[in-house]
């Protein structure tokens, strides 16, 4: 990894694929539940940050990949840190909904 790497944002839309050929992966959208509704990425699973702690009723096992996005990506980032902090173990934020140039589900 190059010096300049490390200020290189995540690509969505690469991450999503990523998700798909992940076996067992679950894809989190952090945003508020109104957000969500407007407009989401088809097999995300809706748990806003606010209440993030819930996702352990969700997902059990600490090890599954978790892919989390936001709207631009800050929520997704502190939804990480909060979930690496409950132990879970392979988490990615993937930035935001914002950059998404795939199809959404209403």
């Amino acid at each position: 990894m190059g010096f300049f790497d490390f200020f290189r944002k995540s690509d969505i839309n690469q991450a999503v694929k990523d998700f798909q050929n992940t076996d067992g992966a679950v894809l989190l959208d952090v945003r508020t539940t109104e957000e969500y509704s407007k407009g989401h990425i088809p097999e995300s699973k809706n748990i806003p940050l606010h209440i993030i702690s819930t996702v352990e009723f969700e997902v059990e096992n600490k090890d599954t990949p978790l892919f989390l996005y936001c709207r631009s990506g800050g929520r997704s980032g502190q939804a990480a840190s909060q979930l690496k902090g409950m132990g879970y173990t392979n988490v990615k934020n993937i930035g935001g909904i914002m950059s998404y140039s795939g199809e959404v589900e209403r």
